[in-house]
């Protein structure tokens, strides 16, 4: 607690008014109906290429069907974008996408199919989980079979397909298109305790931390400064601390 107390105190602000007002103009935009699901794709820049392009549009959740290996490889590449977005590990597809059909999301899948249409015909509007699959294999069947539709990415050249990060950020382009068209990200659509929260944890990582490791709920923060709403937060952290440790 030491070095979280020193870090903030006295007159030493911990979040400037400016870092505030630029979490609050990211959260503001976040859709929380719009997610990435990736079926095992395994290599780790491809992995922190789509979080990347998630956090570039306005998306919150991220699942990934991934092992341990390639999970670590992925966050030791992600170079803290992963901060901004939150990733969800699955053991299978099937643990991915159920609940979220059970709530309505409408799973879209990017693979060519006699059965897909072009990815510019799909109402992304709708909550909507866009599944992609490894870069070699493709989705899965079990999660070809989860699917509600299949989108193909009109292409032109030689190539005959996509890398996996570059074909998600353009269905991602796309849902940013339709939505910012219907005025999706004029408007706050994240919860009020899921927008504190984020607020919290992306102006104060470490502080943030420190709670979770010690059970202590987050404290407010100013939306406009990023000052702590109790000035005596740490004092009365410590006399718990004290408190307890004398019992």
């Amino acid at each position: 607690m030491e070095g979280a107390d020193r870090r903030a105190g006295g007159a030493h602000r911990r979040v400037t008014p400016e870092r505030a007002r630029r979490i609050r103009a990211v959260l503001d935009r976040r859709q929380p109906d719009l997610r990435i699901v990736t079926d095992s794709v395994h290599k780790g820049h491809n992995l922190s290429a789509i979080v990347r392009s998630c956090d570039a549009f306005g998306v919150l959740h991220m699942h990934a069907v991934v092992d341990d290996a390639d999970f670590r490889a992925f966050r030791s590449t992600a170079m803290g974008s992963q901060r901004w977005v939150e990733i969800a590990r699955h053991p299978d597809i099937g643990a991915a996408l159920q609940p979220l059909r059970a709530e309505g999301y409408q799973i879209v899948v990017a693979h060519l199919d006699e059965h897909a249409v072009d990815f510019r015909s799909v109402d992304f509007t709708r909550p909507t989980a866009i599944l992609m699959g490894a870069e070699k294999r493709g989705p899965s069947q079990a999660g070809l079979e989860l699917a509600d539709v299949a989108v193909t990415i009109p292409m032109v050249g030689m190539v005959a397909s996509f890398n996996v990060s570059v074909a998600a950020a353009i269905l991602l382009a796309e849902a940013h298109r339709q939505r910012d068209a219907a005025g999706f990200y004029a408007r706050r659509r994240l919860d009020e305790s899921t927008y504190r929260r984020l607020f919290f944890e992306w102006g104060e990582p470490r502080l943030a931390a420190y709670c979770r490791r010690h059970g202590l709920a987050y404290p407010e923060l100013e939306p406009e400064t990023g000052d702590l709403l109790d000035p005596d937060w740490f004092a009365d952290v410590r006399r718990r601390q004290a408190g307890s440790a004398s019992v």
